[in-house]
């Protein structure tokens, strides 16, 4: 690593090429050129973000970076420097205390990576040395090096796959600990390689390290003597991926060709972008005006002192003479100092410890949501997961929510339901996946609709043009597949295998020819095998395999047959299939397709091509040349492809159903009632995902769909941009400038006398909205689409890249009021649309783990996003929101009678406060409270706000944490803060307090006020609880204890390392005078007159006055009414947490 950052440093960047080259166990190729070993980086992996010796100043820089913490440092410092009222101590402590605490935490963290990436490196490989497998660490690999996996073991680097055990030359491998996904991937060797590596010679040509887990492009140079060098093309089927486990290969060989932090892997590992909340940027806000008003207070009493000190007399009194340096001293300097101590006299104002506890509650409160038994999931065994703790108060401000469709609300459980055959309808009987087999007899005797010729023709192309691989089945997995769910029942021993196959759908489609009577035998030696109704097995040699992407939206497979005939064979999505064939075949079909995918099926359409010697010799070439080339190979491929893909015969199409995931419908109800609009992403076709929005709830019978999409934009014969202009000004003047206005906390379902709009977009009309011409206003027509979105209930937009969904998200994000977002997804297209919003949430599906391992939250369904939002989601900033406030409050509450107090000792920076309670004040005596409330507060039952979702409009729009709350809590602390300060001064008033006659001096005076302060910010706390529970009280009755004895203790003895001892017995004289009693008592109880006055007279809001008797009788429900202060333990003892 440091080889790499002083070669930055020094240029050594601008001599990076685009491909690098590899020498095949580091052996020169050939023997005659000079052989200059290339440098790379070893295989070592750093994960970690300190060493034992940056840890110290990179740890201290970091956290000095807060604002907070530098202005305390700065405090600190000035009292070092200045002669200040108060010891370094007060500011030094909590500020050493809150460093020492994050410190500890990122150094365990940080620990635990390095222990991590030591049982990584240090983990034992097998490496061949001349010919021998020789053990070492894997952090001792290097580029180059031929390394042997076995069966069940984790790959130690990127590698190249030169041998496999298998006879088909082929391995398998699980890539769950990269993108999740636990189904099989079949990766080739390098073709034509020998088996005799120790005399392999060869070089590897290659691009150099990208993060991209898909993409690779490189090709092998492979030398022999007397013989020119052959060339082989290499790919992503080539390249085993560190992390990846080897399965059902005994053992493979491969070449290491990417190492340490240039794997694949570790290139993924970048960190996301810092996420902040809205509570964090109010936390700021608030800051800057407490901030303010210390600067104030600094202010007016600075000038206020200067003042005292102009009357006569008073700048040098008698007894206090100025020494010959003070007299020495410049007046301005002599201010500027005073103005410092001053700050630091009431720099208490500013909370330092509110980041320590605002940290301890969201990363202890995010354990409530792993706890959780409602979000653990039988299936897969698994609960939610937290990924990221400091957006839990985040969930309970969303105002739209992105989801994608397939996996997410949706089940990705294809099933196999009809197929289309020249325009005929076949339905299967039955649509239990076990049935799928050819003992119930093939279902052929249709009176043979399409005639028996397409019959088998499309059953062909359905067992041929595919990825799937055939696994045979051991003793406890008969029948059993890696994709699609559970086992099925034992099939004949013929049958008795599985299917491994990295999407569900390739699964459901082979499994409906078995259903028809073909069934896919297996791929050998480049030979597929499949046996047809008169169980007659037929083999083609499979010659190409042109891979489906997300552009091309098909694959296709180039075969041939025993006799000779060279056939292609394309599935893909009607969009691009109809293009490709002949007009006149596909209205045969299209009725078919948009009456399925009505019905919500997923819908597939299925073509061939019978190839000339000319065509395919051309084709071969053409393929063979693009997959050698180094740049730009997709794009050579693509142009292949395309050419290759035309002028097809439409056979026919096909329909999986993937059913809604449980309580979809319920769930997106809930979510509209709460007041989240709900977006629809998806890259299905619109017919499928309106379907599957009809029967979520999110459009309804009622709705007027405004449709957007090529379709519409191509209706009027004319310019695609004219179009969208009238669309757009069309769409916007109905959901817009002639819609009712909107009223706040009126559920959807009660407002249906109001016309409801749902907005329909695709893909390609999103890019011209996005990306229009340049004679185009492109900023209008963003401001028209994102109104009309707006506006409209619901909005789906379908055939989306995942770039697109991105840029919705990003466009929604930046939009007037900057409303929160929640993504919620389930595959690896989902990621980008997760990243970007304010909130990811992935839901642990079939498409894989990426979702997951991007997102901030992960949940194993979609229901659970229910109980996530409008329970967790809601609790969690009601309980941080408080808790700002309340930190904010109580730090005026204790600093305002210091200020106070400097008008009654002119301005002399006397503290009314000892030392002791002012370094304890925030740490010890009012900190355990409020992070208990702010972890175990229930304001609402969690039944109750399931029940009802409107309630979480109540706190939208960061309600508790806006302006008119922080005044209120402001006007209470300086209410309260008054109160304090002038009540003591009455008591005071009274010469003789106690029965000697002694009278109370300033430390007294000041403890009377310190006394009243902590225990009536804490019984505030008490008065604010709702939910009672032993640690409540634990932490409310103890620190009020722990004040007492403390109080004791410290004036009770002399303590050595004290130069002097202010409060010697002050708290002892305190509690001797009945006077200070009742003045304590009376003081309390006056400063919490008004909330009490305000629970007792407020009349209760919400659903809980229109509970049915019979539900008010269950418990907690009916407590959830009675006024603040009359609420008890007993009240909540029936509440869940």
């Amino acid at each position: 690593m440091l080889r790499r950052r002083l070669n930055r440093l020094f240029g050594g960047d601008e001599k990076r090429v685009d491909s690098r080259t590899i020498y095949v166990g580091n052996r020169p190729c050939p023997a005659t050129e000079t052989f200059i070993p290339p440098k790379f980086c070893d295989n070592r992996i750093v994960s970690s973000k300190y060493t034992i010796w940056n840890f110290l100043p990179k740890n201290l820089f970091e956290q000095f970076r807060r604002i907070a913490n530098f202005y305390f440092l700065i405090i600190f410092l000035v009292q070092v420097i200045v002669d200040t009222p108060t010891s370094p101590v007060t500011s030094g402590l909590p500020l050493f205390f809150v460093i020492t605490v994050t410190a500890i935490k990122q150094g365990y963290e940080d620990w635990l990576r390095h222990k991590a990436d030591s049982e990584v490196n240090k983990y034992p490989v097998r490496v061949l040395e001349d010919g021998q497998p020789a053990r070492k660490d894997s952090e001792k690999i290097k580029v180059g090096d031929i390394v042997e996996v076995v069966e069940d073991e984790t790959f130690p680097c990127d590698l190249i796959l030169l041998q496999s055990s298998r006879d088909d030359d082929t391995c398998f491998v699980t890539t769950a600990s990269l993108d999740g996904e636990s189904n099989h991937k079949t990766h080739y060797t390098v073709p034509d390689m020998e088996k005799d590596l120790q005399s392999l010679s060869a070089t590897i040509e290659c691009e150099q390290p990208q993060p991209d887990l898909y993409k690779f492009v490189g090709r092998m140079h492979i030398y022999k003597p007397e013989h020119d060098p052959a060339v082989r093309s290499l790919g992503p089927e080539n390249l085993l991926l560190k992390g990846a486990t080897l399965k059902n290969t005994k053992k493979i060989y491969g070449v290491a060709v990417y190492t340490g932090m240039e794997t694949k892997m570790a290139l993924n590992y970048q960190g996301k972008s810092q996420k902040r909340s809205a509570v964090e940027k109010s936390i700021n806000a608030f800051l800057l005006v407490y901030l303010c008003i210390l600067i104030s207070k600094a202010v007016v009493c600075t000038t206020l002192k200067y003042v005292w000190q102009s009357q006569d007399g008073q700048d040098e009194p008698w007894y206090n003479q100025k020494t010959e340096k003070e007299k020495g001293t410049i007046l301005y300097v002599k201010m500027f100092t005073d103005f410092l101590s001053f700050m630091v006299l009431f720099n208490f104002i500013i909370p330092v410890s509110m980041y320590v506890t605002v940290e301890m509650q969201k990363f202890l409160g995010s354990f409530f949501i792993t706890w959780d038994r409602d979000f653990f999931d039988p299936e897969i065994e698994e609960g939610a997961l937290v990924n990221t703790s400091d957006l839990n108060e985040e969930l309970g401000q969303v105002e739209y929510v992105f989801t994608d469709k397939t996996g997410t609300l949706t089940q990705n459980n294809m099933e196999f339901i009809e197929c289309c055959i020249d325009g005929f309808q076949y339905t299967a009987f039955s649509s239990e996946l076990d049935s799928f087999c050819v003992t119930d007899g093939p279902v052929s005797t249709f009176q043979e609709k399409a005639g028996r010729e397409k019959e088998e023709l499309f059953l062909r192309a359905l067992c041929l043009c595919h990825t799937v691989q055939v696994k045979e089945a051991g003793p406890d997995e008969l029948g059993g597949d890696q994709v699609d769910g559970p086992a099925s029942e034992p099939l004949r021993p013929a049958e008795q295998r599985g299917f491994i196959a990295s999407s569900p759908d390739e699964v459901a489609l082979v499994k409906g020819a078995m259903r028809y009577g073909f069934t896919f035998l297996g791929l050998e030696s480049k030979t597929m095998k499949i046996k047809n109704w008169q169980n007659d097995v037929e083999e083609y040699e499979l010659l190409h395999v042109l891979n489906f992407d997300p552009v091309r939206r098909r694959m296709s497979v180039i075969v041939r047959s025993k006799s000779g005939d060279t056939l292609l064979f394309c599935k893909g999505a009607d969009s691009s299939i109809f293009p490709r064939v002949r007009p006149e075949e596909v209205e045969r079909i299209r009725m078919h397709v948009q009456r399925s995918a009505t019905e919500g099926y997923r819908t597939l359409c299925v073509a061939y091509k019978r190839l000339s010697v000319d065509e395919y010799a051309a084709a071969d070439a053409g393929l063979r040349e693009a997959r050698l080339a180094l740049q730009d190979r997709e794009e050579k491929l693509m142009a292949v492809y395309n050419q290759v893909e035309t002028a097809m015969s439409l056979i026919g199409a096909t329909a999986v159903e993937d059913r809604l995931q449980e309580e979809a419908a319920q769930t997106m109800e809930a979510l509209q009632g709460a007041g989240m609009k709900v977006w629809v992403l998806t890259g299905d076709k619109m017919e499928t995902a309106k379907s599957t929005c009809y029967a979520c709830r999110l459009f309804r019978r009622s709705t007027e769909l405004l449709e957007l999409t090529v379709r519409t934009l191509e209706s009027g014969g004319r310019r695609r941009e004219e179009m969208l202009h009238d669309l757009l000004f069309d769409f916007h003047r109905k959901a817009v400038q002639d819609a009712p206005p909107a009223r706040a906390g009126v559920n959807r379902s009660w407002s249906s006398a109001n016309p409801e709009y749902g907005f329909i977009v695709d893909g390609a009309a999103l890019a011209l909205v996005m990306n229009p011409s340049p004679d185009t206003n492109c900023s209008r027509y963003r401001s028209l689409f994102l109104q009309i979105c707006q506006n409209c209930t619901a909005v789906l937009c379908c055939r989306m890249a995942p770039l697109q969904k991105a840029q919705i998200v990003k466009m929604v994000k930046n939009s007037k009021g900057s409303p929160i977002t929640l993504s919620i997804g389930d595959g690896a297209n989902d990621v980008s649309m997760i990243l970007e919003a304010h909130v990811g949430i992935g839901v642990k599906g079939k498409e894989g783990r990426q979702a997951v391992r991007n997102s901030d939250y992960a949940i194993p369904k979609l229901k659970h996003l229910r109980k996530l939002l409008l329970a967790h989601g809601h609790l969690y900033y009601i309980r941080i929101a408080h808790l700002v406030q309340y930190f904010f409050y109580k730090n005026l509450c204790f600093i305002l009678p210091q200020f106070l107090y400097q008008f009654f000792c002119g301005c002399s920076q006397q503290p009314l406060y000892d030392a002791a309670y002012l370094t304890m004040y925030n740490i010890c005596f009012t900190s355990m409270p409020i992070l208990a409330y702010s972890l175990l507060e229930q304001q609402i039952a969690i039944e109750v706000l399931l029940d009802n979702a409107t309630l979480y409009r109540d706190i939208a729009k960061n309600a508790m944490l806006r302006w008119g709350p922080f005044l209120y809590w402001t006007v209470l602390a300086v209410f309260q803060g008054l109160i304090f300060f002038f009540g003591v001064k009455y008591l005071f008033s009274n010469p003789a307090l106690q029965d000697n006659g002694q009278v109370f001096g300033n430390w007294s005076y000041g403890t009377i006020v310190f006394t009243v302060l902590v225990f009536t910010v804490t019984l505030k706390l008490a008065l604010d609880t709702r939910h009672w529970t032993w640690i409540n009280h634990f932490v409310i009755w103890g620190s009020l204890a722990f004040y007492v004895v403390f109080s004791f203790f410290w004036g009770g003895i002399i303590w050595p390392f004290l130069k002097q001892q202010r409060l010697y017995f002050v708290f002892f004289n305190m509690l001797s005078s009945v006077s200070a009693w009742l003045v304590i008592i009376l003081l309390i109880v006056l400063s919490l007159l008004p909330d009490i006055l305000l629970g007792v007279l407020r009349k209760p809001r919400g659903p809980h006055t229109q509970q049915k008797p019979a539900q008010s009788s269950g418990g907690h429900h009916q407590t959830s009414d009675r006024p603040l202060l009359m609420r008890t333990f007993s009240d909540e003892s029936n509440t869940v947490m």
